[in-house]
């Protein structure tokens, strides 16, 4: 089964899960956890990791994953926390994604940066946290 936490994609990757039919069988849901709050309050991420890290990073999305999955139940989930447009940080450039992907054996991160715009960026980054993921679970059928 798998499951979903998005800041910056904003729904985009369930939305895209559940444009399949079948999805139901597999998918349980996801939080669009935009907010900080949300984070913190409804998946778990500990203040701490988005203090000392920021809210886009690799500790942060490995605890949404890990979070998501927590909530819904899930065997795999997948998370994306990132700066999509129109501004960016020292830290992160817009257009960087930080994607989670958690599963029966342990968690995963990878960063990606793309130069779009707004939409195209939520695009890209949804589709890069799908294939994440299907390498990830491809990795673990092995």
């Amino acid at each position: 089964t798998l499951s979903a936490a998005e800041s910056c994609t904003g729904g985009k990757i369930s939305s895209l899960i559940t444009s399949v039919p079948g999805s139901s069988e597999y998918y349980l849901g996801g939080v669009t956890s935009y907010a900080i709050a949300v984070k913190e309050k409804v998946l778990g991420v500990p203040p701490s990791l988005i203090d000392e890290y920021g809210v886009v990073s690799s500790e942060v999305a490995a605890a949404m994953a890990e979070g998501v999955k927590k909530v819904t139940g899930s065997t795999y989930s997948v998370a994306t926390t990132g700066l999509a447009g129109p501004a960016g940080d020292e830290r992160n450039p817009v257009g960087t994604v930080w994607i989670g992907v958690s599963g029966p054996n342990g968690t995963e991160t990878v960063r990606k940066i793309y130069k779009n715009d707004r939409k195209r960026n939520i695009e890209r980054f949804a589709s890069a946290a799908l294939d994440t993921l299907r390498l990830f679970v491809l990795k673990d059928l092995k």
